[in-house]
């Protein structure tokens, strides 16, 4: 299942960051290495759609990362 969320923090020389979820809870971790346009930086606020797993000592972490496009979600209206 694809969850949304915006990017909350990224930073570019250790390759990680944290997502926010839009539906709420605690930021998410991520890895450059879990974007799927891994040539381009996330920004700040940019929305991305994103699925999760669980890692270490059970916490979640953000993965399979996609820019979501405008008028391209799915999940609003529903």
């Amino acid at each position: 299942m694809t969850n949304y969320g915006k990017i909350a923090s990224y930073d570019a020389t250790k390759g990680t960051g944290t997502i926010t979820p839009e539906k709420g809870g605690d930021a998410l971790m991520f890895a450059k290495a879990d974007l799927k346009q891994s040539d381009k930086e996330p920004r700040v606020d940019q929305r991305f759609g994103y699925e999760t797993k669980t890692v270490d000592g059970g916490k979640r972490q953000a993965v399979n990362l996609q820019m979501s496009q405008p008028g391209n979600d799915q999940s609003r209206g529903h």
